[in-house]
């Protein structure tokens, strides 16, 4: 087995799939038609699924789950244990011409912290944070940053309630003030409401 051999076996790519970035961590896959350009960064144990599209400057964290038709684009980054729903929609610029040509520094940041859920065909919009535990309807957008363990959705995207770590509803209300406590009736945590969003104590 040559050097090069050894290095991709460190993760699985489909024989069909487009792998550039040299920097895939281990056990990752990768599938069929799936894109991975030079300078992408990939964590160990992704899960990366067909027609999908990482952009050289974009980075996912561990354990992330990109299901098909994602676009990941420069400057977004994805932290560990995300799910990326189908065809969901990232962006990296506020004003795009095609005849103007932009380098990365001047595209907006796009943070999803981990442990959120982006549900299919969500778009979010760049500048924005979703923040850890988050959970994204499908078809939302969001234009604006969510808070950690927030339910956002609609058009554009409003907080409609918590949502806990074993995914159950929380039984506090979107507008509920900064002190405020529930305890999961699933798996019985308890969180405080804090001004970045809940705080599990």
């Amino acid at each position: 087995m040559t050097e090069d051999t050894a290095e991709k076996a460190r993760f699985f790519a489909h024989p069909l799939a487009l792998i550039d970035s040299d920097e895939i961590g281990d056990r990752t896959r990768v599938w069929a038609f799936a894109h991975v350009l030079k300078g992408a960064r990939v964590g160990s144990d992704c899960n990366i699924g067909e027609h999908a599209f990482i952009e050289g400057g974009a980075t996912l964290g561990n354990n992330v789950t990109v299901k098909n038709g994602v676009s990941v684009w420069t400057r977004v980054t994805v932290e560990d244990n995300c799910f990326l729903g189908p065809h969901c929609v990232f962006t990296n610029d506020m004003n795009p011409r095609a005849y103007i040509k932009k380098g990365p520094e001047t595209l907006l940041p796009t943070l999803v912290k981990a442990n959120s859920t982006i549900g299919a065909n969500a778009v979010i919009v760049c500048g924005n944070t979703i923040g850890r535990f988050a959970l994204v309807g499908a078809g939302s957008v969001v234009i604006r940053d969510v808070p950690e363990y927030a339910t956002v959705v609609g058009n554009p995207a409003r907080q409609v309630g918590w949502i806990c770590e074993c995914a159950a509803k929380l039984p506090m209300t979107a507008s509920a003030a900064v002190g405020a406590t529930c305890t999961c009736s699933e798996c019985h945590a308890e969180f405080v409401r804090v001004p970045s969003g809940l705080l599990r104590r």
